[in-house]
């Protein structure tokens, strides 16, 4: 496995990613905590909003319903009772009418001082077409009087040049049902108060921490208080009169883009709502303070941390990944690298040994590795100088053999040939020779083989590109005197040598055939096996020489190959790679 893969994701984002990990769900359980602890607060501020307003619109309805209740204790006095009595018996006042009149003015001047309210009661008798007030007795216009008459409060503005007063008026008819009670009614007592009354009262609320109280009913008008905002109550009542209100209700309204809780409370005696009303951001500051706290917290956290992580990163990981590039290289067999120290930690200290070690590996290497050189090179040499002998021996065997026939053209062609030879093996300083000398070479050997046995023939097939390319010399001659010997003279019928070459699948192929006794699988067998072994006695040395030098120049890659051919005898083929490398390139891989 590729060591640089499992550290592609790195230390410092590791460390990132796990502080994240470790702060998301912090913030997620605070947001929760804070969302769960906003709506707690709002229903709390609600809930205590509407119960402070119930309180106030009960006392409200209770000073209104207290007022209600005058008119019904006044008609049944006995004065008031007596009035109509006393002014039907006598068309003019006299002393006791007068006395009568005052007894009832004063009464109405007690109930009236009975209350914080400013308030009036008048009294009314429309068969006398008089009223009596705290201050006055006189007569009254009867068309007016009846148009007041309603049931329940009555409310109407009062025109003074302010838009935002108004009168309420309690109406008590005796008796009680009579039709057209401004004709025929005995007595009615109405009662008044103002709505600056009111108006007192939502100031001292405001005064007892309220934001903006104020009465709304909306086919009537406002009772604002007065310090109210009328720049924002106004729109807020715009807004509250686009959808029915209930008789208790909390509801947001967005006036100017900025939020705001409104509670509102219907007053059943009246009718009105009592509505107040505060910005959310007044409420939830504190928590928006705390919020902006907290996140800044985390922010600052996550820098710090990310810092640390990045020092982390920089003081232990780029360190460690210099090591393993620098062990990679090395295991590539390049032993140029070097670390370059930073800084004075325990990884200075080993970027310094692990540059110690490897150059001290370099120069080991290099040592053993020229001497592995020499050996090889000698080797080569060696191997090289053992198939003259061999040849030359095979030569003056043959040189010998004609002399003792007395074939002097023969023994002439010989020597010719053997010059030839020997001023090709004594040039022989270099390691590669082009094919083309190689194949002429052996030209001359089987032409001598020729002047032996006259029953010889040969082919040479070897394209011109081929001819070209360069190889070890002694190579192909020592295959095609085995073929010779161990093929054509044990077999007086065989005579054909082919010898061709050809480039396949990026390898080079020379191959040498006979049509001579052949061999059996189970000897090719055997001549292989001893072929990869050391020589011994019993066996040639010229195929063992070329096999072992293919393979000590071309390792697994090169070598020989023994098949039956197609001709009847043996098919020897030497194979290596065409673009081959010198040995020092072969062994650095």
């Amino acid at each position: 496995m590729n060591i640089s893969m499992s550290y592609r994701t790195n230390l410092f984002s590791k460390m990132v990613i796990l502080i994240l990990i470790m702060l998301v769900p912090v913030v997620l359980l605070y947001w929760y905590s804070n969302h769960k602890t906003t709506a707690v607060l709002r229903d709390e501020l609600n809930q205590s909003n509407s119960n402070q307003l119930e309180f106030f619109q009960n006392q409200v309805n209770s000073n209104i319903e207290l007022l209600s209740s005058w008119p019904n204790l006044l008609i049944h006095d006995p004065d008031i009772a007596s009035f109509r009595r006393i002014f039907a018996e006598s068309r003019y006042f006299d002393l006791d009418a007068i006395n009568l009149v005052k007894r009832i003015q004063n009464k109405l001047s007690i109930q009236e001082s009975s209350s914080n309210w400013a308030t009036k009661l008048y009294l009314y008798s429309p068969s006398l077409g008089r009223v009596i007030s705290e201050r006055d007795a006189r007569t009254y216009d009867k068309h007016a009087l009846k148009e007041s008459i309603v049931s329940g409060w009555d409310v109407h503005k009062i025109e003074d040049g302010q838009n935002d007063r108004f009168m309420f008026s309690w109406i008590t008819v005796s008796p009680y049902g009579i039709k057209d009670p401004a004709e025929n009614a005995e007595t009615i007592i109405k009662l008044e108060f103002d709505s600056d009354n009111i108006r007192d009262m939502l100031d001292k609320f405001k005064g007892d921490g309220r934001h903006d109280p104020f009465y709304f009913r909306e086919e009537t008008g406002v009772i604002y208080n007065r310090t109210s905002d009328r720049t924002l109550t106004d729109p807020l009542i715009k807004e509250l009169s686009s959808q029915p209100l209930k008789d208790v209700e909390n509801r947001t309204v967005v006036i100017g883009n900025e939020p705001y809780m409104v509670n509102s409370v219907k007053s059943s005696t009246t009718g009105w709502y009592l509505v107040d009303y505060m910005p959310l951001s007044d409420i939830l500051k504190p928590i928006h303070q705390s919020n902006i706290l907290f996140y800044s917290s985390m922010i600052c956290l996550l820098l710090m941390s990310s810092t640390a992580a990045y020092l982390l990163y920089v003081q232990v990981q780029v360190p460690v990944k210099q090591l393993i590039r620098g062990f990679q290289r090395l295991k590539q067999e390049d032993y140029s690298v070097r670390i370059e120290p930073k800084g004075r930690n325990e990884f200075s200290f080993l970027s310094e040994r692990f540059n110690s070690m490897v150059e001290k590996i370099q120069q080991l290497f290099e040592h053993v590795y020229l001497e592995q050189i020499h050996v090889r090179e000698a080797r080569l040499k060696q191997l090289q100088s053992q198939i003259n002998p061999h040849f030359f021996y095979n030569c003056f065997s043959f040189i010998t053999s004609m002399a003792k026939l007395k074939r002097v053209d023969a023994v002439v062609a010989m020597s010719h040939n053997l010059s030839r030879y020997y001023r090709y093996t004594t040039r022989q300083e270099r390691d590669l020779v082009p094919l083309s000398e190689e194949i002429e070479f052996v030209t001359n050997y089987l032409e001598i083989q020729r002047m032996r046995m006259e029953r010889i023939h040969y082919t040479l097939d070897l394209p011109e590109d081929m001819l070209r390319i360069e190889v070890s010399p002694l190579i192909v001659q020592p295959l095609v005197e085995n073929a010779v010997i161990h093929g054509i003279e044990a077999d007086a019928e065989a005579g054909e040598i082919r010898v061709s070459g050809e480039q396949k699948d990026g390898r080079m192929l020379l191959i040498v055939e006979d049509d001579g006794q052949g061999m059996t699988q189970e000897e090719r067998e055997a001549l292989l096996i001893k072929l990869a072994g050391t020589m011994d006695q019993e066996m040639g040395c010229g195929l063992w020489n070329v096999n072992q030098r293919l393979q000590l120049k071309y390792g697994e890659k090169g070598g020989l190959h023994i098949t039956e051919s197609d001709l009847g005898g043996v098919r020897v083929v030497l194979s290596w790679p065409v673009e081959s490398k010198p040995a020092l390139e072969e062994y650095e891989e």
